[in-house]
């Protein structure tokens, strides 16, 4: 890896870096949750079914997982200000087939596009947080950038439904491509040219990761439950409120958010906890529990608005089990691999959103697609299953962990 040579002399500079990265990041996560509210427009377009546009919603996170390390890298070696700035413009242009391409390939392709991008917005801000703020401070800002970055999905909700609503798909998609082109020109021109220098290879600090068997099982077991987050909230929770509980296109749309705003909270909550108590494989424990009875609940339809409110907020508060796993799978390395190890957690549970994706549409399809309720309800019954077998994982994981501290 590498470290850069000097720091922003500006704390003023290092605060505007950190706003233009807290933003990418939130304007990424208004990327990622759209085809939830374009799903019936993209479908009649390109005459596609549940299982072609779980696929569509969910290449976006192959992507993002595929281009992890590689950005990362980039980043060391390079500093944000290019790689962000040609990262925004790639996710930019990751938009457009959905509105001019005819052949169904190209939205495929421009999705992949924007998860590629998308993933300099979290460790582009990992890089600046880093460059401009004492070491100390690092827990606070992320906490803040995250905060920020949620608030953007919450309103790739109801207001860009709302947009959707007034102008259409194509106007929406217009209106984020004009505000993607000037946040980057921003980024080009705000964020300095820091150079860095070249150091250590990469190679073996990774050799080092993947060959821990107990990081790998945690990667395993966290990927097992982003099923809240990155399958129901993201894309199908709207198509399932609708059919399934016949909820009206504004409130279907709007509930899933809350999960989103729950997280906002989670996440400082969590690590706060985590850290005081000590036991971080028993929050991610009770976490899972708590998300798999609510998603038991949800889809034997026994919510109503009122408790659904309630329980995404608090599925929101414990989809943030996610941050406590990416650090307890630092504890399992050595110092000089941790930061590499939570890059490697974050790159592989964000790749098991594909799978949600795929799954879910395939079997939404296999029971007769999106208009039949019964379909979005086996569709959705998948998450549940999964929640059950990632907590089960990680009970054992922490059975083996208790065993390990005695040796």
């Amino acid at each position: 890896m590498s470290q850069f040579k000097s720091k922003p002399k500006s704390k003023n500079i290092a605060w505007f870096m950190w706003a233009i990265a807290s933003t990418f990041y939130a304007y990424q996560y208004v990327l990622r949750v759209m085809p939830s509210i374009f799903m019936v427009d993209i479908m009649e377009k390109f005459h596609i079914d549940a299982g072609l546009f779980g696929q569509f919603s969910g290449v976006y996170y192959l992507g993002y997982a595929l281009m992890h390390l590689p950005i990362g890298i980039l980043l060391d070696r390079y500093g944000p200000r290019k790689i962000m700035t040609g990262c925004i413009i790639f996710s930019i242009m990751g938009l457009l087939p959905v509105v001019f391409a005819e052949s169904w390939i190209y939205p495929i392709i421009g999705r992949g596009m924007i998860g590629m991008g998308s993933s300099a917005a979290i460790l582009g801000t990992f890089k600046i947080i880093h460059m401009g703020f004492d070491k100390g401070r690092f827990t606070k800002m992320l906490s803040l950038a995250v905060t920020i970055g949620l608030l953007g999905a919450i309103y790739g909700g109801g207001p860009v439904s709302g947009l959707y609503s007034h102008l259409g798909y194509e106007m929406v998609i217009g209106i984020f491509v004009a505000l993607g082109l000037f946040l980057a020109c921003l980024t080009y021109w705000i964020i300095p040219e820091i150079k860095a220098e070249k150091t250590t290879p990469v190679l073996s600090s990774i050799r080092v990761v993947l060959t821990n068997k107990k990081v790998l099982w945690l990667c395993f077991f966290t990927g097992l439950m982003v099923g809240p987050l990155e399958g129901f909230a993201d894309v199908w929770g709207s198509a399932f409120l609708k059919e399934v509980y016949g909820f009206e296109k504004s409130t279907a749309n709007y509930l899933p958010s809350i999960i989103f705003m729950g997280m906002c909270f989670g996440g400082p909550f969590f690590s706060m906890m985590a850290e005081k108590t000590g036991h971080y494989l028993g929050f991610i424990i009770g976490a899972g529990a708590l998300m798999f009875l609510t998603f038991a609940l949800l889809v034997a339809g026994f919510l109503t608005i009122s408790s659904m409110t309630f329980s995404f907020i608090v599925v929101g508060i414990c989809c943030s089990y996610q941050i406590v796993a990416i650090y307890k799978a630092s504890t399992y390395v050595p110092e000089s691999v941790a930061g590499l190890t939570n890059a490697l957690v974050n790159m592989i549970s964000m790749s098991f959103g594909y799978a949600f994706h795929t799954v879910i549409g395939f079997v939404i399809n296999m029971y007769g697609g999106t208009s039949v309720p019964e379909a979005l309800a086996y569709g959705i019954a998948v998450i549940p299953v999964s929640l059950g077998l990632g907590t089960i994982g990680f009970l054992v994981l922490s059975r083996q962990d208790r065993n390990w501290r005695k040796i």
